[in-house]
């Protein structure tokens, strides 16, 4: 167990370098096991998340060579098909394996996953995606895939979810025939693992829309890719530098990567600007809400890429209680993503809570320092961005929940100018 301890009010400043796509990383940890081939990995995050998901792939005869934020794998010794109940339990994306392992080694068993309690997160969506394909499910306190046969299908996805539009194109690539998504995710990681399974000679078109087209292949190949920069890390530390007063430079991102996520940000007073140099975000004596037409009050919602991502909703609203002005934040995705908006409350934001899915934040607010633990990643990191423009000595228990999304975030944060420094 850890915990960080913050002197607040301290401006956030200076040149920041994102770190890889976690959510782009852990379904190509999966995707080695569609080849015997060795594949390369650049710029990968070194979390918690990435550790776990390497643990299982070593436990299961793949090897596993780390160095620095690179990663090399070869799953051409694979001696298990069941995971580790344990380390299944510690990680959401352990459900991704099924897809990928089955595929190549015609069965596999997984338990239950963990991840985040931020609601409910079903699996139904991989079981009808891959049972369409061909795949014979069963389980109770835990899942077996078995396959003949994969054979390619249409399907409709009956939610846009992510991991499990993922999990169905890994399997779909060494289906016999085509198979078509219908409603699939398009977020940048699904983007960021359609272009690594091409690389690795898979034959998938309409990437970037929620209609994805794979013609299976009898073998895939080894690669090597680069993992595409976290946009929710990014806007995180768009967030804490402007609360803060600061300012922040981000060099070399895409504007099609940040598009989502500019519009609310200025929408909550960010004064943000790209140009050649990258992504810049100048201080303003005050952040102010900007009003909707005819002077409505704004809203801000999140959903499916290209909506405003979920994953930062949690950080949105802490910047909302900096901002002069009134706000509604609507969290559709998940029901207790909103539960830890109590303890901004207590550290004196006006936040009248709607129902589990709704805030109204009128701001601003002077935060004063609070002890708090962070129920999961997003909210663990939104209770550390409001310590650190609140007055006096804050203290952020369970940081191990943050140290699964975000890398070394107290060094980050300390090379900026935040006063923090973590207590093991």
């Amino acid at each position: 167990m850890a915990r960080f301890i913050i002197h607040g009010k301290q401006k956030l400043s200076g040149v920041f370098q994102p770190s890889g796509n976690k959510n782009s990383v852990l379904p190509m940890l999966a995707a080695c096991l569609l080849t015997d081939e060795p594949m390369e990995l650049a710029n990968v995050p070194m979390i918690e998340d990435v550790s776990i998901m390497l643990d299982i792939l070593e436990d299961i005869g793949v090897s596993v060579n780390r160095h620095d934020h690179a990663v090399k794998l070869c799953a051409a010794g694979i001696r298990k098909r069941r995971l580790d109940r344990e380390l299944c339990h510690r990680v959401r994306s352990s459900i991704l394996f099924a897809g990928p392992l089955m595929a190549r080694h015609r069965q596999a068993t997984l338990y239950p996953p963990g991840g985040d309690v931020i609601g409910r997160r079903r699996v139904d969506t991989h079981f009808l995606g891959l049972r369409a394909l061909g795949v014979e499910i069963s389980g109770g306190d835990h899942y077996t895939f078995q396959r003949g046969t994969l054979r390619g299908a249409e399907i409709l996805l009956d939610e846009a979810s992510v991991t499990a539009t993922e999990n169905i194109l890994m399997a779909a690539t060494l289906a016999e025939g085509s198979t078509l998504l219908f409603n699939a995710a398009c977020e940048p990681h699904v983007q960021d693992l359609c272009v690594l399974l091409n690389k690795m000679g898979a034959r998938i078109t309409g990437i970037g829309t929620n209609r994805i087209s794979v013609e299976g292949v009898d073998t895939l190949h080894g690669a090597v890719h680069t993992v595409t920069p976290d946009h929710v890390e990014i806007g995180s530390f768009l967030i804490a530098a402007a609360v803060t007063g600061g300012e922040l430079t981000i060099p070399d991102v895409s504007q099609d990567l940040l598009a989502p996520i500019l519009r609310p940000f200025r929408t909550l007073g960010l004064a943000l600007h790209v140009g050649e140099s990258g992504l810049q975000l100048v201080s303003r004596r005050k952040m102010r809400v900007q009003n909707e037409f005819g002077l409505a009050m704004p809203k801000i919602e999140d959903g499916p890429w290209p909506s405003f991502p979920s994953d930062l909703m949690s950080v949105a609203i802490v910047a909302g209680t900096q901002s002069q002005g009134t706000i509604l934040f609507f969290e559709k995705m998940f029901e207790s993503r909103m539960v830890f908006v109590d303890r901004l409350i207590d550290m004196g934001a006006r936040i009248v809570p709607c129902d589990p899915h709704r805030v109204v934040v009128i701001g601003p607010s002077h935060l004063h320092a609070l002890r708090m633990a962070g129920p999961d990643i997003r909210a663990g990191m939104a209770m550390l961005i409001a310590a650190l423009c609140a007055k006096g000595e804050s203290v952020v228990e369970n940081v191990q929940v943050i140290d699964r999304g975000y890398e070394r975030v107290e060094e980050r944060l300390r090379r900026l100018g935040a006063d923090i420094v973590r207590e093991e």
